[in-house]
């Protein structure tokens, strides 16, 4: 990895009229401002399904995108839709997502587009994509279709036969919701086609994209329901043991994320194929991908899944190097940051550095007048990648509102910031100064936005993912101040500083 920089800014968070970021126009802009900018990465959180929560990191399914970021403008220029059509609808309007409304309107559209997809050339297309990705797809729009008809019920409480996934039960569904599974298929063939049109267009540009793949799915997912024997079930389908974290500074009674357990030895003895199946669906989703807890890999908390907290779990020792070596020989060519925050055990360290994948850098997390932190630039490694804060963070200016006077005098002293409205570009400055390969900002922090715009904060309920740019926040004026930043750091990328220095020569 050359040096480079990058932001973090998900497709949810774009501006747009229709109550939530999508594929569209908005993305593209976002990548020319990147491509301005010198920004070389572009890094979203996951792309799967939210479902009833909205979760980015609770999907229901591994392989599916989310529907929601399918944009309407795209069908209107396909015919699959009129304008008068999408502005008729309640799209929830506002500064923040408003995940309801937009998820029903957007509901509302692609129905009418499936309606009349079928009876055009598109659907031969179509159908294509139905062969070409049914060892996923006929599963997950089955499993769509049933949850829709049983009024979103987790597939655990549904009919016995149906949890088990009995032969006959199935074709009865598949024959009777043939209409619905079909849909759901149609509504994944359009996240598949503008998903690729906007990677294209990105990496046009220059820029390359930085998914996120959390280490475990939702305990009611399409991969559970279809791979049961892989996850620490009892014969009723109900959790053993579930995933979480134990006490520590920040958490009395630790983290309980309730998250089935994988069965490790099963996945080892079918050589680790449904990991190979989903690392190989992100390698052509994604140019890089930051894998959520890796330390999970090398060693993994398990609760019995009757506590009521997580303070009894115990720790046990996952896959580690086995796994990796498969994946490895598998998918040569996959890149991938390995998220490695907390406190981090040397048989972490360990692993990472045999996988040879980047750790990360919060520089939030590197001031205390109490103790000197591994976080602090100058003692972070060239194969690293820094970040000014995360989606759990608040945002720079956020952060240190609440810091205390001694700290503040910290940060203060180490990077040069005077007052704490400033301190969103100091943090920045001192981040992309740092050795790391790549410094990667929220998009936050380049606009210096207060607390209100955090992306998320852990262990709350509400309000959560719903923050948004504002049109033309990302204007060419901001571009030229990352740009100057970029090329100060060398951060630039060398392409451009090629071409430029071409041109020059020709015109001598």
């Amino acid at each position: 990895m050359e040096r480079s920089s990058g932001v973090l800014m998900h497709i949810t968070s774009l501006p747009g009229k229709y109550g939530i970021g999508t594929m569209g126009k908005e993305a593209e802009r976002f990548a020319d401002f990147c491509r301005q900018a010198g920004l070389r990465y572009w890094q979203v959180l996951p792309v799967g399904p939210g479902g009833s929560s909205n979760l980015p990191y609770q999907s229901d399914s591994v392989f599916a995108g989310n529907p929601d970021f399918i944009d309407p403008e795209q069908l209107i220029a396909q015919g699959l839709l009129t304008q008068k059509e999408c502005e008729r609808l309640d799209w929830g309007r506002g500064e923040r997502v408003c995940f309801e409304k937009a998820a029903a309107a957007k509901q509302t559209v692609l129905r009418l587009a499936f309606a009349r997809a079928k009876q055009m050339p598109i659907w031969r297309e179509v159908e294509l994509f139905f062969q070409q990705e049914s060892e996923w797809l006929a599963d997950y729009s089955l499993y769509r279709a049933i949850r829709e008809e049983k009024n979103g019920a987790a597939w655990q409480t549904w009919e016995a036969g149906l949890r088990s996934r009995d032969a006959k039960i199935l074709e009865e569904y598949r024959r009777r919701l043939q209409q619905e599974t079909e849909y759901h298929s149609f509504v994944q063939y359009l996240f598949d086609t503008q998903w690729r049109h906007l990677k294209e267009y990105c990496n046009r540009q220059g820029v390359l994209l930085i998914g996120d793949i959390p280490i475990y799915v939702a305990q009611d997912s399409c991969d559970t329901w279809v791979n049961p024997q892989l996850f620490e079930y009892d014969e009723q389908f109900q959790p053993i043991r579930v995933a979480g974290c134990p006490p520590d500074y920040f958490s009395k009674t630790g983290q309980l994320w309730g998250n089935p357990l994988y069965r490790w030895d099963r996945m080892e003895q079918e050589n680790f194929a449904w990991w190979k199946k989903r690392f190989a669906a992100l390698e052509k989703r994604f140019d890089l991908t930051r894998i959520d807890h890796f330390r999970g890999f090398a060693g993994y908390y398990a609760v019995d899944a009757a506590e009521k907290t997580a303070e009894n779990g115990r720790w046990e020792t996952g896959p580690g190097k086995q796994l990796f070596a498969c994946i490895k020989k598998e998918l040569p060519n996959l890149k991938l940051i390995a998220e490695d925050l907390g406190v981090i055990t040397e048989d972490v360290e360990q692993l990472r550095e045999w996988c040879g994948f980047p750790g990360m850098k919060v520089l939030q997390f590197a001031f205390s007048s109490r103790e000197e932190s591994s976080y602090l630039p100058h003692r972070c490694p060239q194969k690293a990648v820094i970040y000014t804060g995360t989606h759990d963070n608040n945002t720079c200016l956020g952060w240190a509102e609440e810091l205390n006077e001694q700290d503040w005098s910290t940060v203060k002293a180490y990077t040069g910031a005077k007052r704490k409205k400033e301190i969103a570009w100091e943090m920045i400055r001192t981040a992309w100064t740092s050795p790391c390969e790549l410094a990667i900002a929220p998009m936050q922090d380049f606009l210096s936005l207060p607390a209100k715009a955090r992306m998320n904060t852990p262990s709350t309920v509400g309000g959560n993912w719903e923050w948004r740019m504002k049109k033309n926040a990302a204007n060419p004026q901001l571009a030229r101040q990352i740009a100057q930043l970029n090329r100060a750091a060398w951060r630039f990328p060398k392409s451009k500083r090629k071409i430029k220095a071409v041109i020059k020569t020709k015109k001598q």
